[in-house]
């Protein structure tokens, strides 16, 4: 569709993609695609942020995450805060 006939049915247009009439609209200028423009994803199409990771993190046999990371003892135990 071109640039100005996307201008004159614009909203028409707007209508149709949110009705999910079309798919897609792809506006050119000169004859060269400048934009596409799409319906939005459905939410009932989105990945869940809720758990999305599971299964990607493995920790090695023996390792203790709760333990302390450093041997040495803290500067901030002893009220240094910077050295």
């Amino acid at each position: 569709m071109t640039a100005s006939d996307f201008k004159a049915r614009c909203l028409d247009v707007l209508d149709q993609l949110a009705a999910r009439k079309l798919e897609s609209v792809t506006i050119t200028k000169r004859g060269r695609p400048v934009a596409v423009v799409r319906p939005p994803v459905a939410q009932a199409e989105l990945p869940s942020l809720y758990g999305c990771m599971q299964g990607t993190v493995t920790i090695p046999e023996g390792v203790d995450i709760d333990g302390p990371i450093l041997a040495e003892p803290l500067d901030a135990d002893d009220g240094i805060l910077h050295r």
